[in-house]
């Protein structure tokens, strides 16, 4: 997932996930405590944990509710939430561009070169961009649709999640885009993650900032809250935490610059664009918080 697809749904489909809702505790050390700290459309709020100051949603989809959703052939050709004014497949430029800066930072700290797992790899414009940087690409996605599309990039694809990876694979270097704020149980599944990284390999891990000066700007407009996908939400040192628990060291912060389509911005802004004007590439700051670590 390594952008952000539209949830599609029909009105009744939508009322079908509300009526599966579900009272979660907080995701990362299962306190009950909470606070409401922003209250967001559809009966959904963000609560942040009294005991361990992590940021969820309350209540939230159940998981498996969530899970058929990500599979449906429509997922990312864009709907009625979250970027539905543009498809997945519309965004590929931008997209790209910010991958090949990702790359160009990874390449800077000796990142590059070796064996490469990409989780929630959308299409695979990551893993196409990664081919000169990489010996051996890999990826997964629970899209059977988006895993056709990375394939053809040439990248050995694995649709599902890390589960589906075998026992035995290692990677150098493992990043997961714009996936853990869509994870349901995020010290699981980043201790699941780091059993494939070999001794001396890296994690990157990519998301949106709620601690950021777009989250603060735009308070509960804020696009990245987006219900019912986003689950649980990070800063760096929430992110830096969720690393660390798992053995990572030297965890630090990872420059993220982005780009989005002129037109997906305007359409947030309830703005209509022209066709050529609409796909302009803008680099917006503040969006993304990344941090990489290191298996000692």
């Amino acid at each position: 997932m390594t952008a952000e697809p539209a949830l599609t749904m029909t009105e009744n489909s939508a009322a079908a996930l509300r009526s599966q809702l579900e009272p979660p505790a907080c995701p990362f050390c299962r306190s009950e405590e909470r606070a409401f700290p922003y209250q967001l459309p559809e009966g959904y709020k963000v609560a942040r944990c009294q005991k361990c100051g992590g940021h969820y949603l309350y209540p939230r989809l159940r998981e498996e509710a969530m899970q058929l959703v990500y599979r449906e052939p429509s997922y990312y050709q864009g709907g009625t939430s979250g970027y539905a004014d543009t498809s997945y497949a519309d965004q590929e430029a931008a997209l790209r561009a910010t991958f090949k800066c990702l790359l160009r930072n990874l390449d800077r700290r000796g990142l590059t070169g070796g064996d490469f797992l990409e989780v929630g790899c959308g299409y695979g414009f990551l893993l196409d961009e990664a081919r000169p940087w990489f010996r051996r690409r890999v990826g997964t996605e629970y899209s059977e649709e988006g895993a056709g599309r990375a394939r053809a990039t040439g990248a050995e694809v694995f649709v599902g999640g890390i589960e589906q990876l075998p026992s035995d694979a290692m990677f150098d270097l493992a990043v997961a885009i714009q996936l853990i704020e869509h994870i349901y149980e995020p010290v699981t599944f980043f201790h699941n993650l780091v059993r494939h990284i070999k001794p001396g390999g890296h994690v990157v891990l990519a998301t949106p900032d709620i601690g950021g000066a777009l989250r603060k700007l735009m308070g509960v407009r804020w696009p990245s809250f987006k219900v019912p996908e986003h689950v649980v939400y990070f800063d760096f040192h929430s992110l830096q935490k969720l690393m660390s628990s798992a053995g990572l060291v030297e965890v630090e912060r990872l420059p993220y610059p982005h780009a989005f389509p002129f037109g997906l911005i305007a359409a947030k802004l309830g703005l209509s664009l022209p066709g050529a004007l609409a796909r302009i590439n803008l680099w917006v700051p503040a969006t993304t918080v990344a941090a990489v670590g290191r298996i000692p």
